[in-house]
């Protein structure tokens, strides 16, 4: 079976591994864990774990277990001091602490969740996100992305970490041997970025033979992705990777409706939502992909996730997003068979 490994965090990550679960392929999710707001930042500053959230969603994702058991992974709490916390992190919480490393804990939860494939932390180290605004100001912490004011007006100029943290051995040994890399979707600077600022895993992507495929973000944040291009995203990667890394992107060729732009543009405001600049002078090192890959219903709120008016609604959708990235993985041996399409 082909390797795969997927690179992200957050909701869009979830997504992804929802539709690759269903194909014949070994996959190992590396989870960025810069991650400090909500439930998961409440449990960073009480108990001093390292960022359970994104690790969970992707253990859900890819479990095979009952649903009731995966509603529980997800379940928040709606009354008294537990409120707003999710048991599936409070769950991973506890296993870290029995185990000593969030890596064994995830070990053990996927084990219990009877997980395809395998979910690592990018470091077993804690990621201090550092962020530097176009007005010279630097602030602390993930969350502030999207909570800090001054984020919105001035706008991010870069991302660090400090102190640099070194990436966990079994991240870079999958990256390696993977056939192919995916990156994101998901928050640009937030859950994608971080990632290549762990000491190991830039200079491991530049090395492998893999193919790496982007997924390209469908709305943009005021402050962060403000009116950024396919192109803009693309290059903002490899930029933080050190070299033109990225082989394909994978992007939508289908509009949200009309009423949604609206929403969205009300919120973020104009040029939130991401387009495709078919001509530009800058000749491309990668080949797009347009698809058909929107998810046509919106997900429901939920009223206990207190940072749910900053998650976007406009989103992938799994099964589409599976299917073309499956067929970039085998295009070579469709090359090496058809001779002429006439």
């Amino acid at each position: 079976m082909k390797n795969i490994v997927t690179i992200g965090g957050g909701t869009g990550h979830f997504t992804l591994l929802l539709g690759l679960k269903k194909y014949p392929v070994n996959i190992t999710a590396v989870v960025s864990m810069a991650d400090d707001g909500g439930s998961t930042g409440r449990l960073r500053d009480e108990l001093g774990v390292l960022p359970p959230g994104d690790i969970r969603q992707c253990l859900t994702a890819l479990s095979n277990s009952s649903e009731t058991l995966r509603e529980l992974m997800n379940y928040r709490f709606e009354k008294g001091e537990l409120k707003g916390h999710n048991f599936g992190n409070l769950f991973l919480s506890a296993l870290e602490k029995i185990k000593g490393r969030l890596a064994k804990g995830v070990e053990e939860a996927a084990t219990i969740l009877s997980v395809k494939g395998k979910v690592i932390p990018v470091s077993d180290k804690k990621m201090n996100l550092q962020i530097k605004l176009k007005n010279g100001k630097s602030i602390i912490g993930e969350k502030q992305l999207d909570h800090n004011k001054d984020v919105r007006k001035y706008g991010v100029e870069k991302i660090y970490l400090k102190p640099k943290v070194k990436a966990n051995l079994k991240v870079l040994e999958a990256i390696k041997k993977a056939d192919m890399i995916i990156i994101g979707p998901g928050d640009h600077y937030g859950s994608i970025l971080p990632n290549f600022l762990v000491t190991g895993v830039s200079e491991a992507l530049r090395n492998c033979r893999a193919k790496v495929v982007y997924n390209c973000n469908l709305t943009n944040k005021k402050g962060q992705t403000e009116n950024f291009s396919v192109d803009d995203y693309v290059a903002s990667i490899n930029d933080y990777i050190g070299d033109e890394r990225i082989d394909f992107v994978v992007f939508s060729g289908t509009k949200p409706e009309k009423k949604l732009i609206k929403k969205y543009e009300k919120r973020e405001g104009k040029g939130s939502i991401v387009e495709f600049k078919k001509d530009i002078l800058k000749k491309r090192n990668y080949k797009v992909i347009k698809a058909d890959v929107l998810k046509r219903t919106q997900p429901k709120k939920n009223k206990n996730d207190i940072i749910a008016n900053s998650r976007s609604f406009i989103r992938h959708d799994s099964d589409k997003l599976a299917k073309v990235l499956m067929m970039i993985l085998e295009m070579d041996e469709y090359n090496n068979l058809i001779q002429e399409i006439i």
